[in-house]
């Protein structure tokens, strides 16, 4: 064992390092790192000498110090199909306030559907201890790839993968309701717009809103009007639709492709709601500004990144129970571009 003896010049005032404390100690630096955070037994003598050395060294621990004992990285990453758009901006918000909570950095990966993007989630994977996965960026046999290099997943709007923990927003019957109320008011000619196959929110919002015209009465639509998910997007599929063959009621997968829809609906002379009704999903700010106002679907963006933030630190804490799938709940809120609201609705 090394004698304990008098601070070497460039130790003292918090400047020593967890290398310095373990080699004073006669330890290793993960000796070091479990008698700081607690995580593991240490026998009660070499404890004694590994607080002796912090204290002759007036050693201040620094996380970063503490992770790369640990072999972590104190950072966890978040993947996103594209970072554009309001959704993705509210859901990286309220990871990154839990994020910042617990302490850990936040590395952020957009695919932008690149042919790569296996390669980057695994690279990215390489980097950090835990990652959100949000939507169907990558495939599942890629998260079990994670998984399988013991790096907890959460993923966020996406149907479940063995392993992970998922949270979602509820989908199917809040799709139900918005399509109930818009039959319940005479609407019987229908178009959805968004891709229910590279987005399962927009599948399950398929799924409810074609299970509520069937009990209804009114006739599905064929098929989903495919088209990116901005305002670009749905002003450009929109513009198509409404040229051929208009709907009355045009139920879209997100604000940004109903706002865009709204837009080509103008410029066409077609009014909103007196010749058609407009519909969007997530209740992101500019719906609740536009005119008319937007009827749409509140969901809680910020919520999701928060929860998914809070249950990775609970992995990273130790938590091995089995994957966790919470479902947070919708509402449904009724404004001007449908046609059939309260003069209180916001």
């Amino acid at each position: 064992m090394k004698a304990l003896t008098d601070p070497a010049p460039g130790d003292t005032d918090g400047g020593a390092t967890i290398y310095q404390v373990a080699e004073r100690a006669d330890v290793s630096i993960a000796t070091v790192s479990r008698v700081l955070r607690g995580t593991a037994p240490v026998a009660a003598a070499t404890r004694a000498r590994v607080e002796a050395a912090m204290a002759a060294l007036r050693f201040t621990p620094s996380r970063l110090g503490v992770s790369l004992a640990e072999r972590h990285h104190a950072a966890n990453g978040i993947v996103f199909p594209d970072l554009s758009g309001p959704y993705f901006a509210e859901v990286v918000l309220g990871y990154e306030e839990v994020a910042a909570e617990v302490g850990r950095s936040v590395l952020i990966l957009s695919t932008h559907g690149r042919q790569a993007a296996r390669e980057m989630v695994l690279d990215l994977a390489a980097r950090v201890d835990g990652m959100v996965v949000l939507a169907r960026t990558v495939d599942d046999e890629v998260i079990a790839e994670v998984l399988g290099k013991n790096i907890p997943v959460v993923v966020v709007a996406r149907d479940r993968v063995r392993g992970a923990d998922s949270v979602n927003a509820e989908n199917e019957h809040s799709a139900e309701a918005l399509g109930a109320h818009l039959a319940a008011h005479g609407h019987r000619s229908f178009a959805f717009m968004g891709d229910p196959e590279i987005s399962a929110d927009a599948y399950h919002r398929w799924t409810g809103l074609t299970r509520a015209l069937r009990a209804h009465g009114v006739n599905v639509p064929q098929r989903p009007v495919a088209c990116p998910f901005d305002e670009d997007g749905g002003r450009e599929a929109a513009a198509v639709l409404l040229g051929t063959d208009p709907p009355d009621a045009l139920v879209c997968a997100n604000d940004e492709i109903a706002l865009g829809a709204i837009t080509a609906a103008e410029q066409m002379g077609i009014r909103i709601p007196d010749d058609l009704a407009v519909t969007g999903w997530d209740d992101v700010m500019a719906a609740r500004h536009s005119r008319p106002g937007l009827t749409t679907v509140r969901q809680p963006m910020r919520q999701l990144g928060a929860w998914a933030a809070r249950r990775l630190h609970e992995r990273l804490g130790g938590d091995t129970s089995a994957p966790r799938h919470e479902v947070l709940p919708t509402q449904l809120v009724v404004r001007a571009s449908c046609g059939h609201h309260n003069k209180e609705d916001r």
